[in-house]
């Protein structure tokens, strides 16, 4: 009953059972475990973890207790436990088979692969089954992946794998594909790329039959490596008969036709071209090949797309190479036009065509556009201008022309007035598109969303060449489209992305929800919502899209060793180094970093000195200002960057560049933000008990090399700051829908960046007046004075970047600034940081305070002069009150005038607004309002917390 009560999750009962058994049989080992699993589920971990490793003290045989504790150590992720104990039970038990497999899955897990072949081995010697010996080997070969020297996996570990296998393949025990797969991947890694070639081609690459052509995928690999053409070509040449329309053998068959003339390679005359049959070694045969498929395409029942396209990629290659034989395959005009009436329908005919338009010349390209018009079946309706088409397949031709339009650059080079036109024609398109989506679910896309995409690309546009009204009209029409098609991803991120720009993200936490983004999206899609949840001052829900990010980068670590068991189970042997690239490379992530970096700061921004002290704060996160956890030199940006469809000419669409780019200015931001929360963790440490500075022990309490950690993290803040500064020279522009800038312009420009380095330049002179006193400190504390004034300065200055109205209705139209409630943002971050600073110098001044008071009593003397940092300090806190009291009211008002603000009275003077899109842009408004109201209030709540904490700063 115990264990049933567990599985329903009922773990008070669960326990109350397990006593009442112990009661009966003490020493009953399954009972306390089933307990300690009770109570590790209820948060007693202390409890749980003492009442297991009494049992585990034991050494118990028992499958059940075995059993028992795996769970419970795996639910309080210490794998490494059990590995202990199932040692101790294969010494007690050692000829059993199920303890032995146990021991090894329990190193699988802790990737101990030494001992995994150990325990491989002394399998197999127990029960002689292949699966066991191969385990062996397969951990020989994961010690050879993970050795830091490369020379010793070469010379040591994959030689040893490799007469392994040999010598079960020369007694001819080698029973299934996986042991062939294995030895195959060992003879690779070894870079013995003939023998591999001999293995799949002789007896044994017979076993190779679980996937489709593995043999061949695996002959042409080697044939590559060994840089051997006219076996490629004729082995491609070999499976294009047989099948085709597989485009990787056509780029296999051209890269070996082109190797082969250019090494001037003749086929001997006598024997055998190759070892796989005849081999091409001409462009006239190329080409004439190509015209073979064609011909024989024409026959096939369905039509096939790749031989028709490989006639164009033969083209592009030859034109590429400066040759004059591409007139032998025709125009590219004319074949790309056929092409678009054989296909044309299909709705992967743009992305077929877009990887040729390099083809055509510019000064052809209204009229190849025209051309491709004249052939789409449109009729126009006798009371609209626009004629639309009848069906499903004529709209899915037009649209794919009007890609093609977009890709071509004709739309950019319009101006306002006929982009507006576009716009409304497109739109009509759209409406009418939705009759034939009628029967749609609510999960399938309508056939004419692209026409509102396309439509709302053109708005952004206009919108950056400074027409306001367009993004409003760019929400309005998605919105709209969202509406009709509830599950279209790309109106989803659209609106993330404008939603952001225009500084609203209370729509954006719904949109991001809806799009339920599954396992590695959090990492490669999370960015656009941790960019902007707490720069925008939605500080509950940036918490909570940390904690998803979080949750999947931990569940990975876990997840990983089971698929690598589930593979050493199943002998896929070659998917396991893919699991572990995958590991590190999640380990790795850029984005795993900023979202470790960016929680730890907003819990201290949320929680620091408000419900629990700081130094409580720091420690439940186990910071420490000497240790870094961010891998910078392999860190990974697995960021999808093209996951918003764009239509763009190669001028204007994300490049190589921008990535390069933005991966160096989010390292530069993270770097900046990682030292700022490291010098923060490092603040309790400094205020403990200090030694007079004339005494020996300063050295060994270790108090004064924190100070240096905190001095030589200072000078790294500094450098980091200078790169940030050198980057942000280049006035790098990305294009719109490309990845987002970071926060780093806003930090610098607002004074915010040198606001909190002089905070953190104060800690170390408080530092300095602590160790010396206050006797021959004047200069000190004259320092310490001028930085009290100057903070108070900075801060004034950075609260006035924040003045202004949040919302404003321009000529009807409304305009956002979003920089003012970043700058908001920043200034409550700064400001909490001035109060744990500020309760460092409390800590080192109170002391000071009663001391004096002590010596004023026993000399009884009223006239002990004050030192003036106490003074300057009582100063400096009543003023952050003054300021922060300032902030708070100027953030009440901005809540009056937001709630104030009538939204609907805006006159929607523009005529292109149809009465329909009128009540949608309604509703983007009131959503751009609310959230705005939403951040003030948020930010608001938090600065009077602070508040209350100032309050308390009084020596």
């Amino acid at each position: 009953p115990c264990a049933d009560y567990l599985d329903n999750g009922n773990n008070k009962m669960a326990i109350q059972q397990a006593d009442k058994l112990l009661k009966k049989h003490k020493d009953l080992h399954c009972a306390k475990v089933l307990k300690a699993i009770g109570l590790q589920r209820t948060g007693k971990q202390d409890e749980a973890y003492a009442l297991a490793q009494e049992v585990a003290a034991l050494e118990p045989t028992d499958d059940n207790s075995l059993q028992a504790l795996t769970i419970l150590y795996r639910e309080m992720h210490r794998p490494e436990l059990v590995t202990k104990l199932y040692e101790a039970a294969v010494k007690k038990v050692p000829n059993s088979e199920e303890y032995h497999s146990h021991l090894f899955m329990a190193y699988a897990r802790v990737g101990e692969y030494k001992k995994m072949q150990q325990a491989g081995m002394a399998l197999y010697k127990i029960v002689p089954k292949n699966p066991y010996y191969f385990w062996s080997v397969m951990s020989l070969i994961m010690q050879s992946i993970s050795a830091q020297d490369e020379n010793l996996s070469k010379t040591m570990f994959l030689p040893l794998a490799e007469r392994m296998v040999e010598k079960m393949v020369k007694e001819d025990k080698i029973e299934a594909e996986a042991e062939v797969e294995l030895y195959y991947m060992i003879l690779e890694r070894l870079e013995k790329y003939k023998e591999a070639l001999d293995v799949v081609r002789g007896k044994l690459g017979e076993k190779l039959t679980s996937e489709l052509q593995s043999r061949e995928n695996k002959c042409m690999a080697m044939y590559k490596k060994l840089r051997r053409w006219p076996e490629c070509n004729a082995l491609s040449r070999r499976l294009l008969l047989r099948n085709s329309d597989d485009w990787q053998f056509y780029i296999t068959y051209f890269d070996s036709v082109f190797q082969l003339i250019d090494e001037s390679w003749t086929p001997p005359a006598e024997e055998e071209h190759s070892l796989e049959g005849e081999v091409h070694c001409s462009v006239e045969q190329a080409v004439e090949f190509v015209e073979e498929r064609i011909t024989e395409e024409s026959k096939s029942s369905r039509p096939l797309r790749g031989p028709y396209l490989a006639k164009l990629e033969l083209i592009r290659r030859l034109r590429h190479r400066g040759c004059n034989d591409e007139y032998k395959l025709g125009d590219p005009e004319e074949l790309m036009f056929q092409y678009f009436k054989k296909f044309g329908d299909k709705p992967c005919c743009f992305t077929d065509l877009k990887v040729f338009v390099d083809l055509l010349p510019s000064s052809q390209y209204s009229k190849f556009i025209q051309q491709l018009l004249a052939v789409i079946p449109l009729s126009a309706a006798p009371d609209s201008k626009v004629a639309l088409p009848g069906d499903i397949k004529a709209l899915q031709q037009h649209l794919c022309v009007v890609q093609l339009s977009r890709l071509l650059g004709i739309y950019h080079a319009m101006d306002k007035k006929e982009k507006l036109t576009v716009v409304r024609e497109l739109m009509v398109r759209y409406r009418h598109g939705l009759e034939f989506g009628k029967a749609c679910l609510k999960t399938e896309l309508q056939f004419s969303d692209y026409y509102c995409l396309l439509a709302v690309h053109l708005l952004l546009d206009l919108w950056l060449e400074g027409e306001e009204a367009a993004v409003w009209q760019c929400l309005t029409l998605l919105e709209e489209g969202l509406a009709h098609s509830p599950s279209n991803a790309q109106f989803k991120l659209l609106l993330i992305r404008i939603y952001c720009r225009l500084g609203a993200f209370e729509p954006v936490a719904e949109l991001y929800s809806s799009l339920d983004a599954k396992h590695i999206q959090h990492d490669t899609i999370g960015y656009l919502l941790t960019r902007y949840a707490e720069s925008l001052g939605h500080y509950a829900a940036a918490s909570q899209s940390c904690n998803f990010a979080l949750r999947f980068f931990h569940s990975n670590q876990k997840d990983t060793s089971e698929y690598i068991i589930q593979a050493y189970k199943y002998g896929a042997f070659e998917k396991i180094p893919e699991f572990i690239a995958f590991r590190n490379r999640l380990n790795s992530s850029l984005h795993f970093a900023q979202v470790r970096t960016e929680r730890m700061l907003l819990d201290l921004l949320l929680e620091a000195n408000i419900s629990t002290s700081l130094e409580e704060s720091i420690k439940s996160m186990s910071l420490s200002p000497e240790e870094d956890d961010i891998p910078w030199k392999d860190l990974r940006d697995n960021r999808d960057l093209t996951v918003l469809f764009s239509w763009d000419p190669k001028d204007r669409d994300i490049s190589e560049e921008h990535r390069k780019l933005s991966l160096e200015e989010e390292t530069t931001w993270l770097r900046i933000r990682s030292l700022t929360l490291r010098l923060v963790s490092g603040l309790p440490a400094l205020s403990h008990t200090i030694q007079p500075k004339n005494s020996e022990k300063t050295a060994e309490n270790g108090v004064s090399s924190r100070i240096d950690t905190i001095r030589s993290l200072l000078q790294q803040l500094e450098a980091a700051v200078d790169s940030g500064k050198k980057f942000l020279e280049q006035k790098i522009q990305y294009p719109v829908l490309g990845p987002p800038p970071t926060r780093m312009a806003g930090f610098f420009s607002n004074g915010s960046c040198q606001c909190q380095t002089s905070l953190f330049y104060l800690v170390s002179d408080i530092y300095e007046l602590d160790t010396n006193g206050l006797e021959d400190s004047a200069e000190i504390q004259e320092r310490i004075g001028n930085s009290f004034k100057s903070l108070v300065e900075r801060l004034t200055d950075l609260f006035n970047k924040c003045k202004g109205d949040l919302i404003e209705v321009r000529d009807g139209t409304l305009k956002t600034h979003p920089n003012l409630l970043e700058n908001l943002v920043f200034f409550v971050e700064t400001i909490s940081i001035a109060l744990w600073v500020s309760s460092y110098c409390d800590s080192v001044l109170r002391p000071f305070k009663s001391n004096l008071q002590k010596k004023k009593k026993k000399k009884k003397e009223s006239s002990v002069a004050m030192p003036p940092v106490f003074t300057h300090f009582l100063d400096y806190v009543t003023e952050l009150q003054t300021l922060t009291s300032n902030v708070i009211d100027h953030i009440k008002g901005l809540e009056i005038i937001l709630t104030a603000l009538k939204l609907e009275e805006l006159s929607l003077k523009d005529t292109l607004l149809l009465q329909e899109e009128k009540k949608f842009t309604k509703t983007v408004q009131g959503k751009v309002q609310s959230s705005y109201h939403h951040s003030v209030q948020e930010i608001g709540e938090l600065l009077k917390k602070r508040l209350d904490t100032i309050k308390k700063l009084k020596i």
